[in-house]
C-alpha cells in the first residue's frame, strides 16, 4: 500500500524557537498525487504545497507500508490504544534537494533545513525501538477506516503467546554476597 505523508511547519511566538515541525496527515496514495508515485517503490518525493502567516506545508509521496506477522503484537498494541494512530519517523535534512521536485526547488529558504519523513509505521513496538535508537517519530491520529483495517489484520494474523507462570522469588533461592 502506498501513503503520502503531510509535514506541517508551524510558526510559534516564542523567544527560543521560532517554529516546530510535526506530521500533520498521512494520506493513502491512490494515484491522486501524480501516476509516477504509484510507479516508484522507495522514492520519497517531496512537494511545497502552501506557506501563510501560520507556517508552511509539504507533501511527501512514496512511502509503501509492508504489515509483517513478527509485529503484530506491535499492531495490536496499536489498536487497542485508546487512540490508534501512524507513526512517522522523520528527520531535519540540511540539504532536501535530493527529496523534494525540481519545481518546489525554489520555495526552499535558503540555509533553514526541511523536515523530511523516511518511515511511516503502525507498530507500538517498531515505534519504540526507533526512538531508543535516537530518531524523531511523532504520532497522527488514524481514521476510522484505518483503524479498522488495521483491526482486521491483527483479528487475522496475532496470536499472544501463551502466559508462563512465574516462579515465586523464595523458590528461586537467595542471593548471597560470596563470603570472604
Amino acid at each position: 500500500m502506498q501513503f503520502a505523508v503531510v509535514m506541517r511547519k508551524q510558526k510559534m511566538t516564542n523567544q527560543w524557537v521560532s517554529h516546530r515541525w510535526f506530521p500533520q496527515e498521512v494520506i493513502p496514495d491512490i494515484g491522486q498525487f501524480g501516476a509516477e508515485t504509484l510507479e516508484r517503490t522507495q522514492k520519497i518525493s517531496g512537494r511545497f504545497l502552501e506557506r501563510n502567516d501560520l507556517g508552511e506545508s509539504w507533501l511527501f509521496t512514496g512511502f509503501n507500508l509492508n504489515l509483517f506477522v513478527d509485529e503484530a503484537e506491535g499492531y495490536y498494541l496499536n489498536v487497542i490504544a485508546q487512540s490508534p494512530c501512524w507513526f512517522v519517523m522523520w528527520r531535519l535534512e540540511e540539504e532536501p534537494q535530493a527529496y523534494i521536485t525540481q519545481q518546489s526547488q525554489t520555495f526552499l529558504i535558503a540555509n533553514e533545513a526541511l523536515a523530511i519523513p523516511h518511515r511511516i509505521l503502525v507498530s507500538y513496538n517498531e515505534a519504540a525501538r526507533l526512538l531508543d535508537g535516537g530518531e524523531t517519530v511523532d504520532n497522527i491520529p488514524m481514521s476510522a477506516e484505518q483503524i479498522t483495517w488495521l483491526t482486521e489484520y491483527v483479528d487475522e494474523k496475532y496470536r499472544p503467546e501463551p502466559k508462563r507462570r512465574q516462579k515465586p522469588a523464595s523458590f528461586k533461592g537467595a542471593v548471597r554476597p560470596a563470603e570472604e
